[in-house]
């Protein structure tokens, strides 16, 4: 299976639509309905669970249980204090970056699927003293929609508990960059989503179950993978998330690492990583020739890794990164190289997998 063929025009239809629908925390449902009706073909069932997790299975009455797994969520705001002259302030749904947030557009999301629009506001250059600025903080960010006073923006159905997404739209970026806000992690639902495509056109027949996992809520501590990890009861877990391309200004690699957008896969070593099968990851990467780079965390990935690692008793699980500029802003990048291999190695692991293997250090 040559790399530069793992990607088609359905496939990047899929990833445009899927990246511009907005999915912020706790609010994923109608991006995992584009993902489920994607993957729809190339899976035997699914399985959804009360906060919007999303599993597609292949073999679902095999005994032995393979996860690989995304999370679908993004990063957003909620609509925290209206001013009595109509200014909105907000508090975070995730990681959100206030830095970024002056002159932003936003969509703040309304009853029944409306959208209200807005931008977030911020004193004119002219108007700042030198050397005394303010900077942007979550004290002094806000959003303007227009509205005159607190009476309008609540007739224009705005309230606190409303959450708030940026608009911005999928963009390729010299032919082989993509670039969006939320493609960390939704590029990991579109690739888990790509190696089930490809598991069904090239007829490979797993001898154990593939459950195609879309996890919701990881943004604010990897809740979703916590449930949907009890209901699937896993043998061995291969999740993919993004990780940071430190090649770019302002980023110290002593403590951030070494990775590079368009080396190839990011394979991680951190406790709650299980180093057999990680092991058993590199080989298949060194074998298929595969580039791939390292990646070594201290107490824990930050990632769905922990949470299925650690569930049941323990679950064998390994982690495999996509580098990515500007993690938490609306241009976040990754190159297409990048996305083609890592799906590939996730394909070409799975078929080394036999039922029963746990990689227990002591057999």
């Amino acid at each position: 299976m040559a790399t530069k063929k793992i990607l088609n025009k359905k496939s990047i239809d899929f990833l445009e639509k899927y990246l511009n629908n907005p999915s912020p925390t706790g609010y994923e449902w109608e991006g995992q309905k584009i993902w489920m009706d994607y993957l729809n073909p190339y899976v035997d069932e699914f399985i959804t669970d009360t906060y919007g997790t999303a599993v597609g299975v292949i073999n679902p009455d095999a005994k032995f249980k393979v996860v690989i797994e995304g999370h679908s969520d993004e990063i957003s705001w909620y609509v925290n204090y209206i001013t009595d002259n109509g200014l909105i302030y907000v508090i975070r749904n995730g990681g959100s970056d206030h830095q970024i947030a002056p002159s932003k557009w936003v969509n703040i999301h309304i009853k029944d699927g409306g959208i209200v629009k807005g931008v977030f506001g911020w004193p004119a250059i002219h108007t700042r003293k030198p050397g005394k600025e303010e900077q942007p903080s979550m004290d002094t960010i806000f959003i303007d929609i227009g509205a005159k006073n607190k009476k309008e923006v609540l007739e224009m159905g705005v309230h606190v508990g409303c959450v708030i997404t940026y608009p911005d739209k999928f963009h390729v970026l010299n032919k082989d960059k993509f670039v969006c806000r939320a493609i960390d992690n939704r590029a990991g639902g579109f690739m888990i989503a790509e190696v089930a495509r490809l598991l069904h056109e090239n007829k490979k027949k797993l001898p154990f179950g593939l459950y195609v996992t879309n996890s919701v809520q990881e943004e604010i501590g990897l809740r979703g993978a916590e449930m949907i990890s009890q209901r699937i009861k896993p043998d061995l877990a291969i999740v993919t998330d993004v990780c940071h391309d430190t090649s770019t200004p302002m980023i110290n690699k002593k403590s951030q690492g070494d990775n590079t957008m368009g080396s190839g896969p990011v394979i991680s070593y951190a406790p709650a990583i299980q180093n057999k099968f990680r092991e058993r990851i590199i080989e298949t990467a060194e074998i298929n020739k595969i580039p791939f780079q390292r990646h070594a965390s201290s107490r824990s990935t930050g990632t769905d890794t922990d949470a299925f690692a650690y569930s049941n008793g323990g679950v064998a699980s390994a982690l495999i990164s996509l580098p990515l500029r500007y993690m938490h802003t609306t241009v976040e990048m990754v190159q297409r190289n990048d996305v083609e291999n890592v799906i590939k190695l996730i394909y070409e692991t799975l078929l080394t997998i036999e039922p029963g293997e746990d990689f227990n250090y002591f057999d």
